[in-house]
């Protein structure tokens, strides 16, 4: 391709809704376009971009045994209300109604569909196992849509599902699925991390996503250098010592505490440590009152509370202080778990139930109580962990210390079981006829979420510098004076030879000084780099690789060779070059 041809509009300015470098990069290197908040548009550059990402997910699934398909984004209502996740999905589901007022949704997911889809379709264990897969758009109403490509209201998403006759034949499909996201991940050329995941409105029993570790990732990734575990900090374990669980319990006492309502005011209030606190918080979840209760040096894990709840996350929501001062009969900061003026859920962590002599509020405005212990003076329901993991928290598998980091999830894998085959119906007859449910499980890898994930680990501050396997060319030929017919003769030239082994390439004859072409060439990111200049008189030209500085002249047929020595390294096929 010829850049003087080429639809490529680059950015001077950096783009001012932009927050982090591929958000800003892809719009200002004329690879996609914003048409409204979360929602773009891939020009000529970007698109390549993103088929290749698609043709490297679409290799690795049919070589794991996956057949593609295609179905449709809208999806009536009727299927997720079997699942009862038309309701329970919430505000982020697009939502619309036909001229005939039956009601659709853009999908966000295809579990109920392609379970619809197959439910009076594949009847007998003969037809098992099953694995299908689409790459495809999906929609999300994201309530706050940011980081570009990160979090869209639409976006390019490989969505696969097995069908198995058991569980043992899922997770058999699970771990094929495994190996060949690893491969996936490994061939875009991505640094990741696998990491136990929270299943959410998905559904099953055990989940994990691959995390593209970056330090703008939306996911906290909590990890042991010492052994394998890693997990999302949604549903990191925590382990967590009470220090003073062996305590004589003391008896409880009101204390006058006069506008003093955080933890660090309390701490040098009784002169004590954060630890020694109940920390209440108070929650509308689905309607109802809840208060949770957790040691006063920890957070609170909104995620492992709706998983306790079984509840979706936006149905729970912190209570607004007429709420709080309803049930405690007490200003906000003085919620405490002893004597509440109302009967609410009170849900406790079981590191609370092991605590003595605890500081809580005292549902009193300006009261705190001191010597508080569970059992004796408060009840409630006991969930084993609340608490949101942090760093140089204990490792729950082997005992050393664990280490955090951010992540971008670019592929989640999750076992489903038979959550969708039961809600639809969905059976199959085995050896002796009998009917039973499909075994399920579910694999997404977000295909325009890796494209952002691939810049925010390769690029610097001139641009993009992207992989050879995926680069949107391999080689560009940059022409310093394009009315210097000796430098457009060779250009020419070795451009065709070029191309004609196969290499894409792109060929930067515009009419334009060499330093814009220059810091266009930095900013699209092409890898391997072919400048004509004065020496083309002599069949020489100047080769190197984006992002290193060494710059060499050679023969114009020398880099040839060059080239072929890049794929190689790679790892890419090299029949043709």
């Amino acid at each position: 391709m010829k850049m003087s041809k080429l639809y490529t509009p680059t950015l001077r300015e950096m783009p001012s809704e932009a927050e982090i470098s591929s958000h800003k990069l892809l719009l200002r290197s004329g690879m996609m376009r914003k048409l409204v908040s979360g929602v773009y548009s891939y020009l000529p550059l970007g698109y390549r971009v993103i088929r290749k990402i698609e043709n490297i997910v679409r290799e690795e699934m049919d070589r794991a045994g996956s057949q593609e398909l295609l179905m449709s984004a809208i999806q009536p209502k009727e299927i997720w209300e079997a699942s009862g996740r038309w309701d329970n999905f919430g505000a982020e589901m697009f939502r619309l109604k036909d001229r005939n007022e039956r009601d659709f949704c853009l999908g966000p997911t295809h579990e109920e569909y392609f379970t619809n889809l197959i439910k009076d379709e594949v009847r007998s264990y003969k037809q098992l196992p099953l694995n299908l897969y689409q790459i495809q758009t999906k929609y999300r109403d994201e309530k706050r849509p940011r980081f570009g490509l990160i979090r869209s209201r639409e976006f390019i998403m490989k969505d696969a599902y097995s069908f198995d006759k058991d569980e043992e034949g899922m997770k058999v499909a699970y771990k094929e699925m495994w190996e060949a996201y690893e491969k996936v991940f490994t061939r875009l050329k991505l640094k990741f991390k696998i990491v136990q995941g929270d299943s959410g409105t998905m559904g099953g029993n055990e989940s994990h996503e691959f995390m593209a570790m970056s330090e703008v990732g939306e996911s906290l990734v909590a990890y042991c250098e010492h052994c394998d575990y890693a997990a999302t900090d949604e549903k990191a374990q925590v382990i967590y010592k009470v220090s003073n669980d062996t305590d004589d319990e003391k008896e409880m006492e009101k204390v006058h505490t006069p506008e003093i309502t955080t933890i660090e005011d309390l701490v040098e209030f009784f002169d004590t440590e954060e630890s020694k606190f109940g920390k209440a918080l108070v929650y509308k979840a689905a309607g109802e009152t809840v208060v949770a209760i957790i040691p006063g040096d920890r957070e609170l894990n909104e995620t492992k509370l709706c998983n306790y709840l079984k509840i979706p996350e936006h149905e729970l929501e912190l209570a607004d202080e007429e709420t709080i001062i309803d049930i405690t009969g007490a200003n906000k900061g003085f919620t405490g778990p002893v004597n509440l003026k109302k009967e609410v859920k009170l849900i406790v962590d079981s590191r609370i139930t092991k605590m003595k002599n605890l500081v809580v509020g005292g549902n009193e405005t300006d009261y705190h109580l001191k010597n508080v212990n569970y059992s004796r003076d408060f009840t409630g329901e006991v969930a084993e962990d609340l608490l949101l993991v942090k760093e140089e928290d204990i490792c729950p598998k082997c005992g050393e210390i664990l280490s955090m980091d951010r992540g971008i999830e670019v592929g989640n894998i999750f076992q489903l079981g038979t959550k969708y085959s039961d809600s639809l119906g969905a059976k199959f007859l085995d050896e002796n006829g009998k009917e039973h449910p499909f075994v399920m499980g579910s694999y997404g890898i977000g295909v325009s979420r890796s494209m952002a994930a691939i810049v925010e680990q390769y690029h610097d501050e001139d641009g993009i510098a992207w992989p050879l396997v995926v680069a949107p060319y391999h080689v560009i030929i940059t022409v310093i004076n394009i009315k210097n017919q000796e430098q457009m003769d060779l250009a020419e030239k070795l451009y065709k030879t070029l191309e004609e082994i196969g290499l894409e390439v792109l060929l930067d004859d515009r009419n334009e000084r060499a330093g814009v072409k220059f810091k266009d060439r930095d900013l699209i990111g092409i890898p391997i780099r072919i400048t004509v200049g004065k020496r083309a008189n002599e069949n020489i030209v100047e080769y190197s690789i984006r992002g290193r500085e060494e710059k060499i002249e050679v023969e114009t047929e020398k880099t040839l060779d060059l080239i072929r020595g890049e794929f190689i390294k790679e790892g890419l096929n090299i029949t043709r070059v």
